[in-house]
């Protein structure tokens, strides 16, 4: 049997990593200023989180929902206390895209509607709306059999109002800072723009944070710069930091009821470990506030690239956009400099998305290798 090749890949393996230091079967060592795709928020092979699962697997590592699971009402409570969302409820499933079609599923169930807004750009998972990408500002397309999404563009408030008027609308879906579409970032005004007709339409408003959470953008979602109140929250990446888990938050609004949703891995006793580790990491080593303060460092040393457009993002949810597309310098910087960075579907801006607990001397490598490849 071989492997079904829909990736292209860099000829280089790695087999061990600490920190944001990946090294590779040649013994070469890499700067990791990428963290798959935001994945990796304490760090590869942080003690703390292998002594968390280490622990766990002395234990058990996973049986049935059926049973109690007290380590995911420590999740819960832990979680709640340091996002500032104690009032919402939790569901835990296993990765970003079934997070997103639960949070599409549960607003259809409490509407009884079917109909998603979203943005252009966005990308909210492979099972659910990740037909997001279009280029096309206003397209209807299928999410499964029973939804159909429509994709606006930012800031066109007129037309958000006119869509939500119809009335068949069940969900609109946000990410307020775009991922794979390349750091846009809708408005302040927009923002509650979007909250304030949600309501005012019945409409249930989803923020996605499965890239932008768990600290990422300096604040732990980044719908709170905004100052918005979703209806539901999803969730996933950095909070495993490597371990496959996702969730859900969800507005005391919205009611619970046997059989409303179902999971078989969601919530397992390693996932709940893993994410128990990440969140005591973020809070006894400070990372937020560590996050904050390099994405601001960062800012000013990208002020000093001539050949840049602009930055984009918050806190480590960042990135670099040229007026030229930047494979060939992605390509570079991984090959001659032996840093890995990112792409999205702008092709025009290479992402950094590294673990929450880098220094400033990381992102001072990175920009000596940039400029010297800008030369």
């Amino acid at each position: 049997m071989v492997l079904f090749d829909v990736y292209p890949l860099y000829d280089i393996t790695p087999v061990s990593a600490r920190g944001v230091i990946l090294t590779d079967d040649k013994g070469q060592e890499y700067l990791d200023l990428y963290g798959g795709h935001a994945v990796i928020s304490i760090g590869h092979g942080h003690p703390h989180y292998v002594k968390r699962l280490k622990d766990q697997l002395d234990k058990i590592g996973f049986y049935s929902n059926a049973v109690q699971n007290p380590l995911q009402r420590e999740l819960a409570e832990k979680l709640g206390a340091l996002s500032n969302c104690d009032d919402y409820h939790l569901f835990l499933c296993n990765s970003g895209a079934e997070a997103n079609e639960n949070a599409l599923k549960l607003a259809s169930f409490h509407t009884g509607k079917s109909r998603v807004i979203a943005f252009k750009n966005s990308f909210h998972g492979r099972t659910s709306a990740a037909v997001a990408t279009t280029d096309n500002p206003a397209i209807n397309a299928p999410i499964n059999k029973q939804q159909q999404v429509t994709f606006l563009p930012f800031e066109d408030r007129d037309t958000l109002a006119e869509e939500l008027s119809k009335g068949d609308v069940c969900a609109v879906i946000l990410e307020t800072i775009q991922g794979v579409g390349g750091l846009d970032e809708p408005s302040l005004l927009f923002c509650k723009e979007v909250a304030h007709l949600c309501k005012q339409n019945g409409v249930v408003l989803i923020a996605d944070e499965v890239q932008s959470g768990f600290g990422r953008s300096g604040k732990f979602f980044a719908f709170q710069h905004h100052d918005i109140t979703p209806d539901i929250i999803s969730i996933a990446k950095g909070m495993g930091n490597g371990f496959p888990v996702g969730g859900i938050l969800i507005h005391p609004e919205i009611k619970a009821k046997y059989g409303l949703l179902g999971t078989t891995f969601g919530g397992n006793h390693l996932a709940c470990a893993a994410t128990l580790a990440v969140l005591e990491v973020l809070e006894k080593e400070n990372l937020i506030a560590n996050t904050a303060d390099l994405g601001l460092y960062f800012e000013k040393c990208a002020r000093q690239i001539p050949q840049l457009k602009r930055v984009k993002g918050k806190g480590l949810m960042l990135g670099l956009e040229f007026d030229f597309e930047v494979a060939e310098l992605r390509k570079n910087l991984i090959l001659k400099h032996h840093i890995f960075t990112g792409s999205a579907k702008n092709k025009k801006v290479l992402r950094i998305l590294p673990a929450l607990n880098i220094n400033r001397a990381h992102l001072d490598t990175f920009f000596t290798a940039l400029k010297q490849e800008l030369e």
